[in-house]
């Protein structure tokens, strides 16, 4: 008679980090339940059409051990008129998904939060660390601190673990976003004028954001709760290193020039605003002393991840 393999839950299974962290999690030996919106067909699937603070997760929990919550709302292009969807999905659907979790008898919940909580720099400042007072900038940011302030208090009242992780720019095969647009530039050899640019910014390759909720499942707190995490590659690098990284890896010579720093933080500004500028010329330092001391380690490098997520424009 074989032994029942763990089950958990996948939402956000057919996003970017979802797409990774599934089948990570069956070949360490889990029944994998994927919640997605439509039929795609892969393994044991759950449709979830929409999640807000009335979705019925009943059916999708039953004989669930954990529940890793990938998906969200990330993007709207008009932000500012948004904040009710931000707070359905987020917030409200998050608490909703933990709730029903808990009461289904799962025994571990993973919620993948952001950086962003901290806000989009540190510049002067050190590292962030999971203890600093949070400053998020933008709906999305807002949103996720409100829903780790609700996890922390559903955790304190019931047996459910909770680890809440804020990892920064996630790249990887499949990857959109900033990553996408810089590896677009790259690849069509185009002049990127941040050769003068002298930050340093945290990354993580998908590899090590997947190994980290493997470690998490398999190595829950007996003490707490609640735990929170930031997570990041070994190497934190400024952006014109890591678009030299990026080049080197495609096997393209990277073209850079250099641009006055005050100069291209104006025309950044005016062509993707203040989420652009920050992202590639403020600096993004975090402490991942904290995960590390839970036993975990990157399983990869800056290079080999970067050379992992060329090897295919998706999975």
């Amino acid at each position: 008679m074989s032994e029942r393999k763990p089950v958990v839950l996948v939402t956000g299974a057919s996003g970017f980090v979802g797409r990774h962290v599934a089948p990570a999690l069956a070949s360490e030996g889990w029944s994998v339940r994927r919640a997605v919106r439509s039929p795609e067909g892969i393994g044991n699937e759950v449709i979830i059409e929409s999640i807000g603070p009335d979705t019925n997760w009943q059916a999708a929990l039953e004989g669930v051990d954990a529940v890793v919550h990938l998906a969200a709302r990330v993007h709207h292009k008009r932000e500012e008129h948004a904040a009710e969807l931000y707070r359905n999905v987020n917030i409200a659907g998050t608490l909703r998904l933990a709730r029903s979790a808990s009461k289904a008898g799962a025994r571990q919940f993973i919620f993948v939060s952001t950086v962003l909580v901290h806000g989009r720099s540190n510049e002067g400042r050190a590292p962030f660390c999971e203890d600093d007072i949070l400053t998020p900038r933008g709906i999305y940011g807002m949103s996720k601190v409100e829903a780790e302030a609700g996890l922390r208090v559903l955790a304190s009242d019931g047996d459910m673990k909770i680890s809440a992780i804020r990892p920064p720019l996630v790249y990887g095969a499949g990857a959109k976003g900033n990553f996408a647009l810089l590896t677009r530039a790259v690849n069509l050899g185009l002049p990127l004028p941040f050769a003068a640019i002298r930050n340093q910014r945290a990354f993580l390759a998908v590899q090590n954001l997947t190994s980290f909720i493997l470690h998490r499942l398999a190595h829950p707190d007996r003490a707490s709760n609640f735990e929170v995490f930031l997570v990041a590659d070994r190497e934190q690098v400024s952006t014109p290193e890591f678009i030299e990284r990026l080049a080197r890896a495609s096997g393209k010579r990277p073209r850079l020039f250099r641009m006055s720093p005050a100069l291209l933080s104006t025309l950044l500004g005016v062509i993707g605003g203040r989420d652009m500028h920050d992202s590639l010329l403020g600096s993004l330092e975090l402490n991942v002393s904290k995960a590390i001391a839970t036993g975990w380690q990157p399983r990869v490098s800056l290079d080999e991840g970067l050379r992992l997520a060329l090897s295919a424009q998706d999975i």
